[in-house]
């Protein structure tokens, strides 16, 4: 029965549009306490005192907590975090102090009765600023930190991580190049808005075991951040993570578990629970962070080609980086973009600033730096007097060519990608002024991603088979959205030759269902795919060791087909699958083997970690995942106006597992990037969110959907599960600089920060109109 490269119904969808999922904030328990917290008012402060005892007297109050209650600090990557502030307040909106009460109305009004003294200290609000040597300083005692090994922090200022990439001769090739453009582009924060804000549930018990129930994306990570921050064994540590209403990289580390777990220890053996409201997920939850983005580039104008690039970026970390670290280091891993450029020096700087806390967003870093590349790209193209598609062939990508680390890629679909778009965008067809006030523009965009993570991050899956033939497929890759709980299903279905809906998933319970690293970097249907093809072909070949008793044969002969073990000559001969459920009974009525049960684990193959002073690595990435996205837009000259009319997207994915799947995951990528492109942003003052409501801060509405076109061309990736690689971000990456590029033909002006809003447009055609004259 054929399932992988077919479309099923996702199997989580009845449930989902019947109401009938559960999700973290459904969760009622008898004695159940609410926490609410207590925050700072200031970007940066000291805290001179807290009293909590008007609080204490409160009727229903159980406990009141603040950070010298529990001063361990924790973190995934560099453990720099406090759940709540300790000796300074770090953000505006910073949890001071945390009440546990009988009831959520008690426990706001027992935050309000808190009293905390600060002393208002210089904040950094620019990161660039922030790397000066007398910048204030947020983290003095960075030094002292735990780190991994791979991140490199300074101590003595507020850079937490410099990744550094050297590919070979920089200056040389500038010294060729007859050519060089230098660009600076900035991209500010925006938040990912998921539709179920952040909320957790945390149980302790008089024997120890702490259970956490969070809306999360990677409860083993969790739980291993968690178990290190309280010091409690991970045996003594459940993290249950149920149906996850949309997390987008915001849900992947750790947030609010940290300040309900204390209080749950407090009042042993009372559920603990705290739902954010919208207000604090825009300011207490991870924001993607703000870039600045420098590119120098060197090209030979007889055909376009990049002989030399020298490339700086410098990111707004937040308050704490122990995860944004690691973007900035994948940030410096692509820096040019999915360009064979031979010559490349990176250096990628993560800075603390007193902004709220910055952490992964989908696309990891790339949707940021693509934002600069691409437009940098078609700046150079026009000012040489070439097409933005040529200058892409000639630089693009291709089999057998290299990365930035030195990484040769065998398999690479980019160019391929880059002309389905452009004859899909009819892009040799020049702008269109269809009214006096409205022109229509095209633009393209190319882009990458790979997955981020260490390279010896590992996947488990166990599958089992139910009395009656059925199976339960366990693994804890989290289905955020995605429909990777679909997928999965249907990679274990095509080894078992089964239909789908006999196959039952289990995800997100660090008790029950074994390790899965994290449900981030587009690595679902990769790793913790191969893991369950590897349960599922485990599982079949001990079906076939029994069949082969059964059936008196080798089992070579033997063969499952729709349900059944069938002889592959005399397809008369079948059982069905059920009959090995429980081993096998002989005839002489003795059993052997007894419940039959599969299992894989999967580790990405020959990754070597880079060189930490060159990045170079002959393979620091599991893949590359490449695409090309194209834009049409139409712009009001009196309004400044942009309407995105068509996007088209072509990426190659290896294999699609589930084509509408696969769909639906482009469209919605194209559509975020629409909002990053034109409206959303997070905008701060003085370290304050002035938008943190769907009133201020703006998102695509139905109003906003543009005609949406979907391709792919495949080109299998030899390691993923039935040649597939992960789609989930990089199908982002392109989007806004495509659209950013259309405006750029639409109107003649180049724009270097997004959101391109209508104020922006009429600023630059006011401006224009004045050098003209």
């Amino acid at each position: 029965m054929r399932t992988v490269g077919t479309t099923i119904d996702r199997v989580d969808g009845v449930k989902k549009v019947t109401g009938q999922a559960k999700y973290v904030d459904d969760i009622r328990m008898s004695r159940m306490l609410y926490a609410q917290v207590k925050r700072s008012p200031y970007a940066h402060a000291k805290i001179l005192s807290i009293d909590t005892s008007e609080a204490e007297k409160l009727p229903g109050v159980k406990s009141v907590i603040t950070g010298d209650y529990y001063k361990k600090r924790g973190g995934l990557y560099l453990e720099d975090k406090n759940f709540l502030a300790v000796g300074t307040a770090k953000y505006r909106g910073e949890a001071v102090a945390a009440v546990a009460a009988e009831t959520l109305d008690i426990a706001k009004a027992a935050v309000e009765l808190i009293k905390v003294e600060y002393e208002e200290l210089p904040a950094v609000t620019n990161p660039v600023e922030g790397m000066k040597p007398d910048a204030p300083l947020i983290h003095p005692d960075l030094g002292t930190y735990k780190v991994a090994p791979i991140f490199h922090p300074v101590p003595g200022t507020n850079i937490s991580h410099h990744y550094k990439l050297r590919k070979g001769d920089v200056d040389k090739g500038f010294a060729e190049a007859d050519y060089v453009a230098e660009h600076i582009f900035y991209i500010p924060h925006v938040q990912h808005v998921p539709i179920e804000p952040h909320v957790a549930v945390a149980q302790y018990e008089a024997d120890g075991k702490l259970t956490v129930w969070a809306s999360c994306q990677s409860p083993f990570a969790v739980r291993q951040a968690l178990a290190t921050s309280f010091d409690i064994p991970l045996n003594k540590v459940r993290v249950i993570s149920p149906y996850v209403g949309g997390g987008f990289g915001s849900k992947a580390g750790t947030t609010l578990e940290g300040i309900v777990i204390p209080l749950s220890m407090l009042n042993c053996g009372r559920p603990v629970k705290m739902t954010y409201t919208r207000e604090e997920e825009f300011e207490d939850a991870y924001v993607r962070q703000g870039v600045y983005a420098t590119l120098k580039t060197g090209v030979r104008k007889s055909d376009g080609k990049i002989l030399a690039q020298k490339i700086e970026y410098v990111w707004d970390g937040g308050a704490y980086t122990e995860y944004g670290v690691n973007i900035v280091k994948a940030a410096g891993i692509a820096c040019p973009g999915p360009y064979d450029i031979d010559n490349i020096w990176c250096d990628s700087y993560c800075v603390y600033t007193n902004h709220p806390v910055g952490g992964p967003y989908r696309g990891f870093g790339m949707c940021e730096i693509h934002f600069a590349i691409e437009q940098n790209l078609d700046m150079i193209a026009h000012e040489i007097g070439m097409s933005e598609v040529d200058i892409r062939r000639v630089n693009g990508l291709r089999a057998g060519g290299a990365t930035a680390t030195g990484q040769i890629l065998e398999d690479c679909g980019y160019q391929d990608c880059l002309e389905t778009v452009v004859k899909e965008l009819e892009y040799d067809k020049p702008c269109e002024q269809v009214a006096p006030n409205l022109i229509r523009a095209k633009g393209i965009a190319g882009g990458w991603k790979s997955p981020s993570q260490p390279t010896d991050v590992a996947s488990a899956a166990i599958i089992r088979m139910n009395e009656d033939g059925t199976f339960m497929l366990m693994t804890s890759g989290q289905d955020i959205g995605q429909g990777s709980d679909t997928v999965l299903t249907q990679i274990a279905a095509e080894v078992l030759d089964i239909d789908p809906s006999k196959i039952t998933i289990r995800t997100g319970d660090t008790d029950h269902t074994p390790y899965e690293w994290q449900t981030v970097a587009s690595r679902t249907t990769y790793c913790a795919g191969n893991a369950v093809k590897l349960a599922a072909e485990d599982a079949k070949n001990e079906i076939l060791e029994l069949a082969q008793i059964k059936f008196g044969c080798s089992k070579r002969d033997l063969e499952l087909k729709d349900g059944y073990v069938v002889h592959k000559i005399h397809k008369d001969k079948k059982v069905p699958l059920s009959t090995f459920a429980l081993g096998l009974t002989l005839p002489d009525a003795s059993g052997i083997h007894g419940p039959l049960i599969g299992k894989g684990s999967f580790v990405v193959p020959n990754n070597v970690g880079y060189d930490q002073e060159t990045g170079q690595s002959p393979k620091p990435v599991a893949f590359w995942t490449v695409g090309v996205n194209g834009a049409e837009v139409e712009v009001n000259t009196d309004t400044g106006e942009i309407r995105v009319l068509k996007m088209i997207s072509c990426f190659d994915p290896g294999k699609v597992i589930n084509p509408a799947l696969y769909e639906a995951q482009v469209e919605g990528a194209m559509v975020q990037a629409l909002g990053t492109a034109i409206f959303e942003e997070l905008m701060l003052k003085d370290g304050r969110i002035l938008n943190r409501n769907f009133v201020d801060y703006k998102i695509p509405t139905a109003d906003d959907m543009p005609e949406l076109t979907v391709r792919v061309a495949e080109h299998e990736e030899p390691t993923g599960p039935y040649g597939a690689r992960g789609i989930g971000e990089p199908v982002m990456v392109p989007g806004a600089p495509a659209i950013a590029n259309a405006v750029a033909n639409a109107i003649g002006c180049r724009f270097f920060r997004m959101p391109i809003r209508a104020d922006d447009v009429l600023k630059a055609l006011k401006e224009k109109k004045a050098q003209e004259a």
